[in-house]
């Protein structure tokens, strides 16, 4: 056991999806998984593992922000030797052509978090990447599926809240395609313990044009949303378990 997930060694299996809703959690565990193992709740921060089409998965709520977010990953890869973990979340956009019911593709982020500060000196910037082949493929399944998708700069922002209300444009302007809260924090753990990482969002709002996803819409959303995390999952089934792609 760690200090916040209860599990015991081998009940979370090497991939590990990574909502920030624990109810997403739950959610994915009911609607996509078999055999359903609910190895967490501590602070009601769920976790479940089960079988996919033959394959293990993990599921984990993270909670909202980077710190929330850092305390799951450090454990589940530290504690139980998880080699792969994808956010699943949602992000409000910023590009004009990034619809709300649309999925982004991390291809790298940018913050105002000061969190790196502790790992990098003064003056130095760290800019963090998914793993290449996972991107690959969300590409490709997106693809397969007639989905909208758009590929790039996320902003990962410590507060919901801004004071400057208009902060945003200067990122807009500057390519970035959408606002969401975690995913910087993710890509830099991910590269410091070498494991895999991907993070998928669904745009659930614009900061545009305002417009913002019904309940219904937002399921729809979420289904494409793990239509494209389930193909990757597939893509590299071998034995019932998951196997990075740098060990093919």
């Amino acid at each position: 056991m760690s200090i916040h997930i209860q599990a015991e060694k081998g009940e979370i299996a090497p991939v590990v999806l990574l909502p920030g809703d624990p109810l997403r959690a739950k959610f994915v565990a009911d609607t996509y998984l078999e055999e359903v193992l609910c190895y967490n709740r501590v602070r009601g921060m769920y976790g479940f593992t089960g079988i996919h089409q033959g394959v293990r998965v993990s599921v984990q709520g993270s909670g909202m922000g980077m710190p929330s977010m850092a305390i799951y990953v450090n454990e589940l890869i530290q504690s139980y030797d998880v080699r792969c973990i994808i956010r699943i979340g949602s992000c409000g956009a910023l590009q004009e052509e990034v619809e709300v019911h649309d999925l982004v593709f991390a291809m790298t982020a940018s913050t105002d978090s000061v969190m790196n500060l502790e790992r990098f000196p003064l003056g130095f910037t760290y800019s963090p990447a998914p793993t290449y082949t996972l991107l690959e493929r969300a590409i490709q399944a997106a693809r397969e599926e007639q989905l909208r998708y758009h590929v790039g700069s996320v902003l990962s922002t410590d507060s919901f809240y801004h004071d400057n209300s208009d902060l945003w444009k200067q990122w807009a302007r500057f390519g970035t395609l959408a606002v969401e809260m975690e995913t910087y924090q993710l890509y830099t753990l991910a590269a410091k313990f070498n494991i895999e990482t991907l993070s998928i969002l669904t745009v659930s709002d614009s900061l545009l044009t305002r417009k913002e996803l019904n309940s219904e819409e937002r399921q729809i959303g979420l289904q494409n949303m793990f239509d494209v995390v389930f193909s990757i999952i597939r893509s590299n089934m071998k034995e019932k378990e998951y196997i990075p792609t740098n060990n093919e």
